[in-house]
C-alpha cells in the first residue's frame, strides 16, 4: 500500500538498544507511541577503559520488551519491525556463535562498546596513515569506531577471537540478522562507522594499510559485502524462530537498521513546525539540527552536497535521511558526565535523601533547589565565577582529541547542596557549550542551522534544555513524544512494510512537535562571556601539557 494509504489500526514496533538498556514501543502510523517497555542489560567493565557487553544477553532483552507492548492487540495488525541500537561491536565465529573480546575467554562476553577506549594504540597508528578514507570522519578517526577495535582484536586476541571470527557485526545489523537469517549491512553502520563509501564500496588500500588485509582477501564477507539502506525490507521478513522469540508474527517487514542516535534524528528531524513562529518553517529541513542526548550527545546535521567540518564526522550519503548527506558532531559522555559529577559530590547522600522524600528524581529537585538559591537573577548566573571544560572522557568533536581531560576552576571549601546544584548547573552548561562550538565548527564548514530539534533522555530535563537554548541563541523544539529515538526505529519499520513511499514522507507523517524552547535573548552577553571563558580552559589545558613535556 505504498503512499500513505494504510488502513487505520496499522502498527509498528521499533526496538532501540541504548548503553543500559532495551527498550521497545508500539507506533500507530502518525506516530504516536500506544505501549512501551524497557528491560536492562548487563555491561561489564573487566578493566579501566574496556566496556563489554553479551548479545544473547541483549536479544533476550529485545524478546521481554517486544511481548510486552504487543500485549493486548491484534498481532496481524503489526505491519513493520525496526531496530536501532549502539554503535558496538559484536563479534561471531563461522557458525554464528559468540565469541570473547576479552582476556579472560568469557565468550558470552563478546560485544565491544561504542564507549571503550582500549584501541588508543590502533587508531593513532590509524591516524598516522593520513589515508584519504579519513576525511569523512573529520580527519581523524575516533578510538569509538570500529578499525581500530577490529586492529586491537587482531594485535591482541589472535587466537581465541580473531582467527576463529566469521561475522565482525555492528550491534543494529546484528539485531537484523537476528530477526530474519540476512547478514546484509545497513548503509548507516558502514559508513558511518567502518570508513565504507556509499558510492564506491570499501577502500582495499585503507584496510591493507592499517594491517587489516585479511577482510580484502575474503571479499568483506566478514564485515559486509551486501548493504542496504536503512529502512529497506530485508529478505522474507521475520523468520518464525525470531518471530517466535519476539512474540510477533512470522514474515512481518524487518527495515534495515540506523544507529541509536539516527533512529533519533530520523524521528525529529521532519516534524511539521508550522504554526510556532520558528524561522525554520520557511527554511529548507537543512537548517534543522537533530540533538540526541543521553550517555552521549550526538549532533546531526543534513545537507543537499557534501561538507568536510574539521573534527566532526562525515559527510555521509544516505545515512540517515535517504538522498541527503549527514555531519555527526558528538560529545562522548553527556548524561555520564552529569550523573559523575553529581553522584561524586559530597551532598549526594542529603540530595537523595531529599530528593526521596519528596518522590521527585534527583535532577528535578536539582532544578527545583537551584530556582530557590537563585534569588532575583536568572539560574544561569549562579555559576558567574565556576566553569567546567566537560571533557572527562576526551573530545568528539569539533576537537577529535581523546587526550583531553575535564576541567573545574572555581572550587571553595564548602560542600553542601547549594554547591552541589551550582556544580551540577555548570556542568550542564559546560555540555551547552560544547554543542555551542560544534555548531561554530559546522557553520564555519557551509551549514545554515537556525533551530536545534533535541531528543533522548536529557531533553526531557527543561534546565538541560532551556541550557542549550541561552547558550546556543537557538529555539529547541521537543518532539510530541519524548522516546523520538523509538520513533525513528518505528519509521524504519514503516517504512519496510510499504506504507509510506518514503523514509521522507514517514518522517512527516510520524514525527510531531510537541514544545518549543526560546532562548532568554537578554541573557546573551552574560552566555558570551562565560563561552569566552570555556574557549580559554581548552586554551590552558593544552599549555599546561605542553609545559609538563617541555624539557
Amino acid at each position: 500500500m505504498p503512499g500513505g494509504d494504510q488502513e487505520p489500526g496499522s502498527y509498528y514496533v521499533g526496538v532501540d538498544v541504548g548503553t543500559g538498556s532495551v527498550r521497545a514501543a508500539l507506533v500507530d502510523q502518525r506516530g504516536i507511541i500506544l505501549a512501551f517497555a524497557d528491560q536492562p542489560i548487563n555491561r561489564w567493565e573487566p578493566q579501566f577503559n574496556h566496556h563489554e557487553q553479551s548479545s544473547e544477553d541483549i536479544w533476550a532483552a529485545c524478546c521481554v520488551v517486544t511481548k510486552q507492548v504487543v500485549q493486548g492487540i491484534d498481532v496481524n495488525q503489526i505491519r513493520g519491525l525496526g531496530f536501532d541500537a549502539t554503535c558496538s561491536l559484536v563479534v561471531l565465529d563461522k557458525q554464528f556463535r559468540p565469541l570473547p573480546v576479552n582476556h579472560e575467554g568469557q565468550s558470552h562476553r563478546n560485544i565491544i562498546m561504542w564507549l571503550d577506549h582500549r584501541a588508543v594504540s590502533q587508531v593513532h597508528r590509524i591516524n598516522e596513515t593520513k589515508h584519504h578514507v579519513l576525511q569523512c570522519v573529520g580527519g581523524v578517526m575516533s578510538v569509538e569506531m570500529q578499525a581500530p577495535k577490529l586492529l586491537w582484536l587482531k594485535e591482541n586476541l589472535r587466537e581465541t577471537c580473531w582467527d576463529k571470527a566469521g561475522h565482525f557485526f555492528d550491534l543494529p545489523d546484528f539485531l537484523s540478522w537476528k530477526a530474519t537469517g540476512v547478514t546484509a549491512r545497513s548503509l548507516c553502520s558502514l559508513v558511518c562507522k567502518w570508513t565504507y563509501s556509499a558510492e564506491k564500496g570499501w577502500d582495499d588500500s585503507f584496510w591493507k594499510m592499517v594491517g587489516l588485509e585479511d577482510f580484502v582477501a575474503d571479499n568483506y564477507s566478514k564485515i559486509g559485502n551486501q548493504v542496504l539502506p536503512p529502512g529497506a525490507s530485508l529478505g522474507n521478513g521475520l523468520t518464525p524462530e525470531a518471530a517466535k522469540d519476539l512474540g510477533l508474527p512470522a514474515g512481518i517487514a524487518v527495515a534495515a537498521s540506523l544507529i541509536d542516535a539516527h533512529a533519533g534524528g530520523l524521528g525529529v528531524i521532519g516534524a511539521d513546525v508550522r504554526g510556532y513562529g520558528l524561522a525554520c518553517e520557511g527554511q529548507p529541513v537543512t537548517s534543522r539540527l537533530a540533538v540526541i542526548c543521553g550517555t552521549s550527545s550526538c549532533h546531526m546535521g543534513i545537507s543537499k552536497d557534501p561538507i568536510f567540518v574539521p573534527g566532526v564526522w562525515g559527510p555521509y550519503f544516505s545515512a540517515m535521511v535517504p538522498g541527503f548527506w549527514l555531519n555527526e558532531g558528538g560529545q562522548s559522555v553527556t548524561g555520564k558526565l552529569i550523573d559523575h559529577m553529581v553522584q561524586g559530590h559530597a551532598a549526594f547522600p542529603e540530595l537523595q535523601a531529599k530528593a526521596t522524600a519528596r518522590c521527585q528524581s534527583v535532577y528535578a529537585y536539582l532544578n527545583s533547589h537551584l530556582d530557590l538559591i537563585k534569588k532575583a537573577r536568572p539560574v544561569g548566573f549562579l555559576t558567574v565565577d565556576l566553569h567546567v571544560w566537560p571533557d572527562f572522557h576526551g573530545n568528539r568533536s569539533p576537537l577529535a582529541d581523546l587526550t583531553l581531560k575535564g576541567m573545574v576552576t572555581g572550587l571553595k571549601l564548602s560542600q553542601d547542596l547549594d554547591d552541589l546544584a551550582i556544580l551540577y548547573l555548570a556542568t550542564v552548561q559546560a555540555i551547552a557549550f560544547g554543542t555551542r562550538l560544534i555548531v561554530e565548527a559546522m557553520e564555519a564548514a557551509g551549514h545554515s542551522l537556525s533551530t536545534l530539534f533535541l531528543c533522548g533522555g536529557l531533553s526531557k530535563n527543561h534546565l538541560f534544555v532551556q541550557m542549550h537554548a541561552d547558550i546556543t541563541g537557538m529555539p529547541v523544539v521537543l518532539s510530541q513524544e519524548v522516546e523520538s529515538v523509538l520513533v525513528g526505529a518505528a519509521i524504519l519499520g514503516a517504512c519496510a512494510s510499504g506504507d509510506f513511499a518514503s523514509v521522507q514522507e514517514a518522517m512527516a507523517r510520524m514525527s510531531k512537535v510537541g514544545k518549543v524552547v526560546f532562548p532568554r535573548l537578554e541573557d546573551k552577553r552574560y552566555y558570551d562571556k562565560k563561552y569566552q571563558v570555556f574557549l580559554k580552559l581548552v586554551e590552558h589545558q593544552k599549555e599546561y601539557a605542553a609545559i609538563m613535556k617541555g624539557e
